[in-house]
């Protein structure tokens, strides 16, 4: 089941997505690769969270990257030859392709 927000992808706000994770799945950390960013695991734990959250639920890349809320519209998109968020920017360049996990990172609860 997704959260009703996903309806409305514009008043996503990351800490909700982050919160409506928490509340449905257990959470391990894992490594995870995104283009040519490897995080370790307990590295960028939110971003692991709402990649392994959208996968899991076949989002495809343009509806997965409003999950980053205001991250991604605000920080992102406003700044598009910013260097910060490199998750979010690495993955509007690879997509679902450049996303791998060491194992699985999120179990329902």
């Amino acid at each position: 089941m997704l959260p009703e927000q996903l309806k409305n992808p514009e008043t996503i706000q990351f800490k909700d997505m982050i919160a409506y994770i928490d509340e449905h799945y257990d959470f391990t950390p894992v490594s995870f690769k995104n283009g040519n960013t490897v995080n370790e695991a307990g590295q960028n734990n939110g971003s692991c969270k709402v990649f392994s959250f959208a996968k899991l639920q076949n989002l495809s890349k343009e509806q997965t990257l409003p999950l980053f809320g205001e991250f991604y519209r605000e920080d992102v998109l406003k700044n598009p030859e910013g260097t910060d968020h490199q998750n979010i920017r690495n993955f509007m360049e690879y997509g679902w392709e450049g996303i791998s996990f060491e194992g699985e990172a999120l179990n329902e609860k």
